[in-house]
């Protein structure tokens, strides 16, 4: 093979590889819905991807600048996304027709990325079922029986803060802390020691879950622009993060312990002790390890 059929073929790949991150990139504009141009494997999140504005001052900038239009195209990759300005499409779409935007519309990597799949991504196949069956957790009984729980940590935060008396002290990783230790408290029966221990182990894994790094950057470029080769390789490309080894571990091993030593304590733990050992009660539902210990996740990185 010449160096003429060689460079053909490149650019025959690079063409092919263009079209396919570019196919989509019309379907705002023959509907009539304008939004800013997107890139080529990016969409309209290039600077969101390189860390150069958040996601929300970046939706409050495109609220700004297409302040007349009742509804803004954007792109995550290729995948158009309709952002909804207009106060009664937005009752549409939250109330009276909820059944047909039930979707979270995140992806969810299984294999890549074990604790996506919590209830703020699944799927309404799964996300229906799944709620009705964990929403009890969180009735205003059990609730009221928190409540002690919580007034305990209140006081081990007080303490804490007592030792800081006229000197400055960073309030959000305070706040942090303490609600890691609700968290763990109330949620999962786990002592985490967000306060009293400054090594604590659940408070270095907070602090690496939302930090950036070139690997979870990479990450994010793989899942948007090839979500099936990431889903297929991902882990294997790109090993599962010591946060996920981490919960993972920890969470399962919390509810064998329990199930081993017979220990109830009414909570969110337990609740998914009873749908692992009644899957019959979720059908069509695969409840594995890492689907049960993705729910107990996103509580702990709400506080964060």
């Amino acid at each position: 093979m010449g160096p003429f059929e060689i460079l053909c073929g490149i650019a025959v790949i690079i063409l092919a590889v263009y079209y396919y991150l570019t196919s989509t990139f019309n379907f705002w504009k023959s509907r009539g819905v304008r939004g800013p141009r997107p890139t080529p494997g990016f969409g309209t999140f290039k600077d969101i991807m390189r860390s150069r504005i958040c996601g929300p001052d970046y939706v409050k900038k495109l609220y700004n600048a297409y302040k007349d239009e009742p509804m803004i195209g954007i792109f995550a990759g290729k995948t158009p996304i309709l952002l909804v300005k207009d106060l009664d499409l937005i009752k549409d779409v939250l109330i009276k027709d909820f059944s047909l935007f039930a979707n979270r519309g995140f992806p969810v990597f299984k294999k890549a990325e074990p604790l996506s799949q919590h209830l703020f991504s699944l799927e309404s196949k799964t996300w229906r079922p799944l709620r009705m069956k964990l929403s009890p957790v969180f009735t205003s009984g059990k609730l009221k029986e928190m409540f002690s729980l919580m007034s305990e940590c209140a006081d081990h935060l007080v303490q804490y803060m007592e030792k800081f008396v006229n000197k400055p002290i960073e309030c959000r990783d305070l706040m942090a802390k303490y609600g890691i230790d609700v968290i763990g408290s109330c949620v999962l029966g786990i002592d985490m020691y967000g306060l009293s221990n400054e090594d604590s182990e659940f408070w270095k894994m907070g602090t690496k879950i939302f930090s950036s790094s070139w690997i979870s950057k990479l990450r994010g470029i793989l899942a948007q622009m090839f979500p099936r080769f990431y889903e297929l390789l991902g882990s294997y490309v790109l090993p599962h993060s010591e946060v996920t080894k981490f919960f993972l571990r920890v969470i399962v091993e919390t509810m064998e312990y329990r199930e081993k030593n017979n220990i109830t304590r009414n909570d969110f733990i337990d609740m998914l002790r009873e749908l692992k050992k009644h899957p019959d009660k979720m059908a069509d539902i695969d409840l594995t390890d890492s689907l049960l210990a993705s729910q107990a996740f996103v509580f702990f990185c709400c506080w964060l």
